[in-house]
């Protein structure tokens, strides 16, 4: 019998390259969150995001694995972060990015200093505008025309949240203390 996966939030870390590999394996679409295509690319990819001081990555795990990532890229001279998440393919449709996505968010504005998070969703990608609103954030409006996806242009529906935005009825993720490699 399989133990339940335990869910949890904590600071992205080197040794999560291999599930970041293997997340954007999982899906052809994840090449919109970046270009992995090799272990090496991964750990590129890791590495800049934990080395960055402007980044604020964190890995979403089952059981202490990496299964997704929610993070914002920081604009400190205005006290603001533009937000984006991922979640493997197998863990998908179950609510943990969109608690991810919440605990993070919450936590930047009522500790983290910042004034406005903001991210962006495809208009096409209900999953990643319903974790967009079950994180609290509110539509701002529609950029027409923004991406061009397989020779097809995408709408692009923008949201924020505001540090004096409602916190979101959502249960949020356990933040689990981890030191940097």
């Amino acid at each position: 019998m399989t133990s339940p996966e335990i869910y949890a939030l904590r600071e992205l870390r080197m040794e999560d390259a291999p599930q970041v590999f293997r997340a954007f394996g999982s899906d052809p679409l994840m090449q919109r969150q970046g270009s992995v295509s090799t272990l090496t690319e991964a750990q590129q990819y890791t590495e800049d995001l934990v080395q960055s001081p402007l980044q604020a990555a964190h890995a979403i795990t089952a059981n202490d694995e990496l299964v997704g990532l929610v993070c914002a890229s920081i604009d400190t001279a205005n006290a603001n972060g533009w937000f984006w998440y991922w979640m493997d393919a197998s863990q998908r449709g179950h609510g943990v990015c969109s608690r991810g996505a919440a605990t993070l968010a919450n936590h930047l504005l009522t500790t983290g200093g910042l004034h406005r998070l903001e991210l962006g969703a495809r208009a096409n990608n209900p999953a990643s505008l319903k974790v967009a609103r079950a994180a609290g954030f509110i539509p701002e409006g529609v950029e027409r025309d923004k991406f061009l996806m397989d020779g097809v242009r995408v709408d692009v529906m923008t949201f924020s949240r505001l540090v004096h935005d409602p916190i979101p009825q959502i249960d949020p993720l356990p933040f689990v203390a981890t030191a940097r490699t």
